[in-house]
């Protein structure tokens, strides 16, 4: 069956040897296309196999698709890719990539990928890399952490926003990352010890950690993630412990979204609660956690979710629920609804990150966490997984707002 994605770019998802499914520079590109649910669900498409662990991916304005795999049980030859023509091309370049755990001191934690976990487009058309710069999720690498940019006409970095030990402390693990509509600003969250957010003012490199350990973005102990029907746990008991990770912008830039893994519910704030700190120099007493808490809002809940994403075309919130090997959506209208399956397979191992191509289709990867070596003792250091989309239907299926941002 020939695998086809309207509106990204033909030439990384097209051609003889993306269609011979052969291994190329880590990436195989398959063929399979299947519909769970015929008549109402999407269609479910394997884009790419990879020999490694991947977490995030983005589509730029043009296409182009970028994915990065973290050091978290193998010391990764490649960070960051473009997934081009079948391949995965060390991205922006070699350099970049040439981290190495063995050669932490010899090597620059300012201009080297140590551990990114996500790449995200801007509005601007440009690629930005996080890295938490904390190789399997352990110490941070000092000088590591930072936000990078990347002028996709140049393919080089644009600007480097470091981050000291006042925005990612030891025990922090910073997450994923979503831009305000005007770029001016980025949200984070940070998965690790302590929960939080993360808001950065683009321009001047400003950071700021707010909701540091509330338990809006801490892990919710009445929640145990299960995995084929049992307390997913590490070999000394330890279940998953992720905090705040998941995280959604609204179209409008208005609302900002996140809930944690090991939790149950979705939460929201007005971003412009976010950003008063912005515009004083003195901390506003309505930044401050206890004030920020108690305006934060309740949506729903999802049970356990790693990914979000709120679609540019219809409104809808993807939700990942690795738990069910499926992939949920959330009608943002209905306040306090749930969100509904829009597909479930069993291939589909831990949906991690989304990403949405410019006509719509939705890529997300699946980075099997549960088959990893943190889990399972005997799993290989390199643990191969997928990338998938999925082709939404029409804006009144179910979970839609009935809204579009086209």
């Amino acid at each position: 069956m020939t695998m086809t994605i309207t509106g990204i770019r033909a030439g990384l998802v097209l051609g003889s040897a993306l269609l011979a499914g052969t291994a190329l520079s880590g990436a195989a590109v398959a063929q399979e296309t299947v519909a769970s649910q015929p008549g109402t669900a999407p269609v479910l498409t394997k884009v790419a196999s990879f020999e490694h662990q991947v977490t995030g991916v983005t589509v730029g304005k043009d296409g182009r698709i970028f994915v990065n795999f973290p050091r978290w049980t193998e010391d990764t030859a490649i960070s960051v890719a473009e997934l081009k023509d079948g391949k995965l091309t060390p991205f922006p370049d070699a350099e970049w990539n040439a981290w190495r755990n063995a050669k932490k001191d010899e090597v620059d934690a300012r201009n080297h990928w140590i551990c990114v976990q996500s790449v995200v487009a801007d509005p601007k058309g440009n690629v930005w890399v996080l890295d938490p710069a904390a190789p399997a999720m352990a110490a941070v690498v000092k000088d590591g952490p930072k936000l990078v940019e990347i002028d996709l006409s140049t393919n080089k970095p644009a600007r480097t926003i470091a981050f000291d030990e006042t925005v990612a402390p030891q025990g922090s693990y910073l997450n994923d990352v979503r831009f305000s509509p005007d770029g001016k600003t980025a949200y984070l969250t940070d998965s690790g010890a302590s929960g939080a957010l993360v808001v950065v003012d683009l321009d001047s490199g400003k950071a700021r950690r707010l909701l540091d350990g509330d338990p809006t973005t801490m892990p919710d102990k009445s929640v145990t993630v299960t995995y084929d029907g049992k307390p997913l746990r590490r070999p000394d008991g330890r279940g998953v412990e992720f905090a705040a990770d998941g995280i959604a912008l609204s179209p409008d830039g208005k609302t900002l979204y996140w809930q944690a893994i090991k939790g149950k519910t979705l939460y929201s704030l007005p971003t412009d609660a976010l950003t008063g700190w912005l515009t004083s120099s003195v901390v506003p007493s309505a930044l401050t956690d206890k004030s920020l808490s108690g305006k934060v809002e309740t949506v729903g809940e999802n049970g356990p979710a790693d990914g979000l994403i709120i679609s540019r075309h219809d409104g809808r919130m993807y939700v990942s629920a690795p738990e069910e090997n499926a992939v949920k959506v959330r009608d943002l209208s209905a306040k306090g609804g749930k969100p509904t399956v829009l597909i479930q397979d069993p291939r589909l191992r831990w949906p991690d990150t989304f990403a949405e191509a410019p006509d719509g289709t939705i890529l997300f990867t699946t980075s099997h966490i549960q088959d990893s070596a943190f889990y399972k003792p005997d799993a290989p250091a390199a643990l191969p997984t997928e990338l998938w989309s999925i082709k939404p239907g029409p804006v009144d299926a179910t979970g839609s707002t009935g809204t579009s941002t086209k």
